[in-house]
């Protein structure tokens, strides 16, 4: 049974439609970041499992799902509405079938789900690690999926936003079979606390830029 880990930090608006949408034998991990808003309780009462990560960070919270998460299959995704749980066995399914060892979901963007300032950031990011590693990707997308075992073998130190970029840096230069797949992006509940401002993408290119220095 995969175990899909949702890093939370103020998502009670998403988290009914969110864990409402996960597709039969993927069983939510729900890694709350220091929410305000009651999204931990919202969804321990829709019956998923929730733990804690107090450091705030993306990868911190991450890192801590996968290390609560059981050997097997993990899928990771955003938990603001933008990805639908539907898609996760489009991006696991290669990692089960042992056809690919880390499956990236590819975003294909509906109308006002991407704001231009993130997905220029991104697209230049990919640019970079298209060149760097020869790998053909064209998103460093947060819907993606590998096994614990790999990525704990991976020792991932980054806990702020580079740790989607480490990921991918490091499964390759562990030979790791990487594929992409598309998946639809939809507009997402509320606004990004990341991409959603000019700010939070800033920080995330930092974040990512460190790691191709």
């Amino acid at each position: 049974m995969p175990v899909v880990i949702l890093p939370v930090l103020d998502e009670i608006a998403a988290l009914p439609w969110v864990l409402s949408r996960m597709p039969v034998d993927y069983q939510p991990l729900v890694v709350d970041n220091g929410s305000t808003d009651g999204s931990a309780d919202c969804a321990a009462r829709l019956g998923a499992r929730v733990i804690l990560e107090p450091q705030r960070g993306f990868g911190a919270a991450c890192w801590t799902g996968l290390m609560a998460a059981p050997d097997g299959v993990v899928c990771f995704m955003d938990c603001d509405g933008s990805l639908d749980p539907q898609d996760l066995p489009a991006v696991a399914g290669p990692v089960i079938e042992k056809s690919a060892d880390l499956v990236l979901g590819r975003r294909v963007a509906g109308r006002r789900a991407w704001p231009l300032h993130a997905r220029l950031a991104n697209r230049a990011l990919s640019f970079e690690v298209r060149r760097r590693t020869g790998l053909s990707l064209r998103d460093l997308g947060p819907m993606r999926a590998s096994t614990r075992a790999q990525l704990t073998d991976l020792a991932l130190t980054d806990r702020r936003s580079g740790w989607p970029l480490e990921m991918v840096l490091a499964a390759h230069k562990a030979g790791l079979a990487i594929a992409e797949v598309g998946i639809p992006y939809r507009p997402r509940f509320g606004r990004s606390k990341v991409t959603g401002t000019l700010r939070g993408t800033a920080q995330a290119v930092s974040d990512m830029s460190a790691l191709l220095r």
